[in-house]
């Protein structure tokens, strides 16, 4: 409720005494189910659904849709399939680890359609030309933030090859930015519009970053023939993190190719659609054969970036978390406080059934503050990341203030994990509703760390910060 004031006299929650105790490895948060990954096959589709065809774009791996098994079923060169991307299709297929389809239609998640997002591990939007649907935006963000790869790829902007007054770098910001899931740079970046005619972006010096050193080889350089950057904001999503960079820009800006999470998910966006092209398809398309570029290694990262979304590798999108194995698994106990007082370590009346802040899911939440006088408020729960593996830290965030500035912070929750700030946030961040907050904490991998929300409140209006479905996933 808008400016809610909550008595000082708060009440413990009544499962507080019951002594229960879960442990953190078997709590799952109770949200829509994450797509399962198989031991040995990686899932991916292909978008085909939105003028991927127009104009002279061929991006597709097959004519045969949605198997391109039906085209050739053991194919041996790109020729086997026929489509401007056919070497990236036929490259994963011949390794043997890899289902690929293509979907033709509405994109869903949670239907019964042999290509519904929950059947599969990775989707690439390859320079979409249409915009997706409300609908479509809610399937695409749910699948990623339930575990789903996300591969983003870009051309520049005004190539608009159906006419319909939308580009890629549009339609892809439009899915980033006006969605129902959150809305609020998810992702930690967004896409230039710009139309850069030519150059070879060259890769970032990380030896332990899957992406550019992977199994299908060490990334160099990509190719730019008339693409885009994007703007990094790491502020928004500590995640984010420049693979690839035009010629003279570094850190947040220029980057070409760029990995991040969301939820549970990973999320990669490249540039440009010509270096992801062979140079063959159907009759009639001019085409440029990207793919083989003796100036780039554009094989080498497109593919090391679908085995990274599909699940392989040990380091998310901002890097971290060792080289070994790892069994994937949420870690918090109790992330959800539906057990009650139990798990965590919170200031008295923290974790309430209260209804005057609605939990997201169940009955329990914790909120802290909301009094409208000097108050501090901590929630903390300390957790072992195992090594070797990526984690990710998550929940959902509502921020409801009688605060009627529009400048100055004066109610502020910190949030940490061990002794590193992940964000800060203030009445200035209030609006209606929970939003998923994600940051990546693969670096702390083999360490104990205490995730710990702090609520500091001024003296006179509330601020109330009210936390629901928490998780630290690993994988």
């Amino acid at each position: 409720m808008l400016g809610s004031r909550r008595s000082r006299r708060r009440l413990t929650t009544a499962l507080a005494g019951l002594g229960l105790f879960v442990t953190g490895a078997a709590l799952q948060v109770t949200t829509t189910a994450t797509p399962a990954h198989a031991a040995t096959t990686h899932r991916v589709l292909f978008d085909d659904g939105h003028a991927e065809e127009a104009g002279n774009a061929d991006w597709i791996i097959s004519t045969s849709k949605p198997d391109p098994l039906s085209q050739d079923s053991s194919p041996s060169s790109e020729t086997d399939w026929t489509g401007a991307l056919s070497s990236w299709g036929v490259a994963l297929q011949k390794t043997g680890s890899y289902s690929l389809k293509t979907a033709t239609s509405a994109l869903t998640y949670g239907g019964s359609s042999t290509t519904d997002l929950s059947n599969f591990d990775t989707l690439v939007l390859p320079e979409p030309n249409t915009l997706f649907t409300t609908a479509e935006k809610t399937a695409i963000m749910t699948f990623v933030q339930n575990g789903g790869g996300l591969f983003m790829i870009s051309d520049h902007t005004g190539a608009d090859r159906n006419s319909d007054g939308e580009d890629a770098v549009e339609i892809l910001n439009d899915l980033m930015t006006n969605n129902s899931v959150d809305s609020t740079d998810p992702f930690g970046f967004s896409i230039d519009t710009l139309d850069i005619s030519s150059g070879y972006p060259a890769a970032i010096s990380d030896s332990t970053d899957p992406v550019l050193h992977g199994s299908f080889g060490t990334v160099t350089k990509s190719l730019i023939a008339d693409g885009t950057t994007a703007t990094l904001k790491p502020a928004d999503n500590s995640s984010v993190k420049g693979l690839v960079y035009r010629s003279g820009y570094s850190g947040n800006t220029g980057a070409f190719f760029a990995t991040s999470t969301f939820g549970s998910g990973r999320v990669a966006f490249w540039g440009d659609s010509s270096p992801m092209d062979d140079g063959t398809g159907q009759s009639g398309n001019t085409l440029y054969d990207g793919w083989n570029d003796t100036g780039a290694t554009n094989a080498a990262l497109a593919l090391n970036a679908t085995a990274w979304l599909a699940g392989e590798g040990t380091s998310g999108g901002g890097g971290g978390g060792g080289g070994g194995t790892c069994t994937a698994a949420q870690l918090l106990g109790n992330p959800g406080f539906e057990s009650g007082n139990t798990t965590w370590t919170a200031s008295s009346g923290v974790i309430t059934t209260s209804t005057s802040e609605a939990a997201r899911t169940g009955s329990y939440k914790a909120w802290l503050d909301g009094y409208g006088t000097a108050t501090t408020d901590t929630l903390s729960q300390a957790v072992s990341i195992p090594s070797g593996c990526s984690a990710t830290l998550s929940f959902y965030l509502h921020i409801d203030t009688a605060e009627t500035t529009t400048s100055t912070a004066y109610d502020k929750l910190t949030v940490t994990a061990g002794s590193t700030t992940l964000a800060t946030y203030s009445n200035l961040n209030a609006a209606s509703g929970y939003v998923l907050k994600s940051f990546d904490v693969s670096s702390l991998a083999g360490t104990t760390a205490t995730i710990k929300f702090t609520g500091v409140e001024g003296s006179t209006l509330q601020t109330s910060f009210v936390i629901d479905d928490t998780a630290l996933n690993v994988s």
